[in-house]
């Protein structure tokens, strides 16, 4: 049996898809905190089969959670503090994300001037469909 130990304060990522756990790493930019880490791969789980989860160590202003809204919004976030869960937050689709994908219109402004960010509009929730702030091209989320 593998135990990983108890927060003082910080998160616990549950339900994530299994083999999910190391985007959501890369996207929260974990590796470049200074914090202790622990991301359990594909975890047996009654309701899912398989699960990663991911516990992070830190302040709990330190993290956007729109980025984690985005990838899976059937992520639950467990709050942390003084060991104890203070609050589970159910994640939803973020109106707006910035710099988690790329427009793919060549003639999008984005394109030509590379520093701008690059910034998509949530337009239909039903359908998780996001578009371009600047050239409307549509981007769909694909469900795993």
């Amino acid at each position: 049996m593998l135990n990983v130990g108890a927060l003082q304060e910080g998160f616990v990522f549950d339900h994530i898809q299994a083999g999910m756990g190391m985007e959501i790493y890369n996207n929260l930019n974990l590796d470049k905190l200074d914090c202790c880490v622990a991301i359990i791969k594909n975890a047996r789980s009654n309701k899912m089969g398989k699960k990663d989860i991911i516990k992070v160590e830190c302040p709990i202003d330190m993290l956007d959670l729109d980025i984690l809204g985005f990838i899976d919004h059937n992520i639950t976030v467990n709050i942390i503090k003084g060991a104890e869960i203070v609050e589970k937050k159910r994640l939803q689709l973020p109106k707006e994300i910035k710099n988690i994908v790329r427009c793919k219109n060549p003639r999008c402004i984005t394109s030509i001037e590379q520093e701008l960010d690059q910034v998509f509009i949530l337009t239909n929730p039903e359908k998780e469909i996001y578009r371009c702030k600047y050239c409307e091209e549509k981007f769909s989320r694909k469900v795993k």
